[in-house]
């Protein structure tokens, strides 16, 4: 898996910036919240990638996306061409983001049980932290850091649909939208149905 660096931090200028926040596509990232991307200004990927495609799919404004190794992100799973890509990916990124940090994280390191609990005690100073690996959305945001997993991007456990968040940060204000699509039995190539976004979306604001 990612042996680059144990850990990456990155500071990202500006006011206001919004992020697609994704996870667990295992080689197959969905049309629809692949466009979702391309409405923000930055994207995350919390691990369990699959290969280098997914990520060249993901086509935010800035250009930039952040990426974490899952347990599934090993040689054997990916293709030989993308493992110089697979050997740069870090255990966890920093992002310094207009009113706080970000920690993005796959999850896997350790049992599921009082895994919130562990990730706040090894980013305290975190305003949120995404992780992915139980293809479960989560919003955990009665306690300081937020614990947030975006549920997974592809087409393997979706548990009702694939699913993603955006973040907008602010300086005073973060806001979470939760976004979950129709699963298609098939795959399409063309571009994607705006009538398939499903009817949860949330916001919610930390004070």
């Amino acid at each position: 898996m990612g042996s680059g660096a144990a850990g990456t931090i990155a500071r990202i200028p500006g006011r206001s910036l919004r992020l697609a926040i994704l996870s667990d596509t295992h080689g197959d990232l969905d049309a629809c919240i692949e466009h979702m991307v391309t409405t923000c200004d930055l994207a995350i990927h919390a691990g369990d990638i699959g290969n280098a495609d997914v990520l060249a799919r993901m086509q935010p404004g800035l250009g930039r996306v952040f990426a974490v190794f899952g347990n599934n992100d090993v040689s054997r799973q990916w293709p030989e061409r993308d493992h110089d890509l697979l050997r740069q990916l870090p255990e966890w990124v920093e992002l310094a983001l207009p009113g706080g940090c970000l920690v993005v994280i796959h999850g896997h390191q350790g049992p599921a049980r009082d895994r919130h609990a562990r990730l706040r005690a090894r980013f305290p100073t975190a305003r949120a932290i995404v992780y992915g690996h139980s293809h479960r959305l989560v919003l955990d945001m009665e306690t300081a850091p937020w614990v947030l997993n975006p549920g997974a991007a592809g087409r393997t456990r979706t548990y009702g649909g694939p699913s993603c968040l955006l973040l907008t940060a602010g300086e005073t204000e973060w806001q979470v939208e939760v976004h979950r699509f129709a699963f298609l039995a098939t795959r399409r190539s063309k571009a994607p149905d705006p009538n398939r976004q499903g009817a949860r979306r949330v916001k919610t604001t930390l004070v």
